[in-house]
């Protein structure tokens, strides 16, 4: 059979492709969504990190930043370990970025403060000198939309089986929960809460004075959403 082949190219091409490819359908397909399956310590977002999310991506702070270490020790040894697929489990849309104006912010929380991403957002040139990055003061005033965020995790949950409302293994083989509200007004409260916790390492006084009474500004669930980046 294979002499058969020899002589005829078009047929030994033909066969060789439908080997391939079968090759690829029961060996690199089955690893690459093994590789897609989150983590272990991988959680789905808060929704306060969710509007932090969305205010990341509405002010287009991907445009400059990626979020994707790639494995060469010039990366890792500036931004951390690299980046794995089942980490990306729950970003809907990937923000992997392909372009760096700014550091990759992958793995931001694990060395950026709440009070250093404060005081940066407000004026970038001053925490960075040489900076070009332009100052965001409207996201000290302006008010996150908790109601589209908490929208978004029912969405998610229903429709990509999310695991809210979970426990989940952590790397320190504890488990851990993240609750998803039966409404938005408790959506509202416990994004509230969570606001409280980051708003007490900040000194603006007018977002702390927002956050106590009732408002969460955006500057403080993007700084929870850039806290959860690890």
């Amino acid at each position: 059979m294979f002499h058969w082949l020899e002589k005829r190219p078009f047929f030994f091409t033909v066969v060789m492709f439908v080997f391939i490819s079968f090759a690829g359908l029961i060996m690199i397909l089955p690893n690459f969504a093994k590789s897609s399956q989150p983590l272990v310590g991988t959680k789905p977002y808060t929704t306060l990190e969710l509007a932090g999310r969305h205010v990341y991506i509405k002010n287009s702070c991907n445009a400059c930043h990626s979020q994707l270490i790639r494995p060469f020790k010039s990366e890792t040894d500036r931004y951390g370990h690299y980046s794995l697929s089942g980490e990306y489990a729950y970003d809907r849309p990937f923000l992997w970025g392909s372009k760096r104006t700014g550091p990759d912010l992958m793995r931001v929380g694990n060395y950026r403060t709440t009070d250093w991403h404060e005081n940066h957002m407000f004026n970038p040139a001053e925490v960075v000198p040489g900076s070009i990055m332009p100052a965001y003061r409207w996201m000290f005033t302006n008010l996150a939309d908790i109601d589209t965020a908490w929208a978004e995790q029912v969405t998610v949950q229903k429709v990509f089986n999310v695991p809210y409302n979970q426990p989940l293994p952590m790397k320190d083989g504890s488990k851990a929960t993240v609750a998803l509200a039966d409404s938005v007004a408790g959506a509202n409260a416990s994004a509230l809460e969570e606001a409280k916790l980051v708003a007490a390492d900040m000194k603006n006084q007018d977002v702390k004075d927002a956050v106590a009474n009732g408002k969460i500004p955006e500057i403080v669930a993007l700084i929870a959403y850039m806290n959860s980046l690890k």
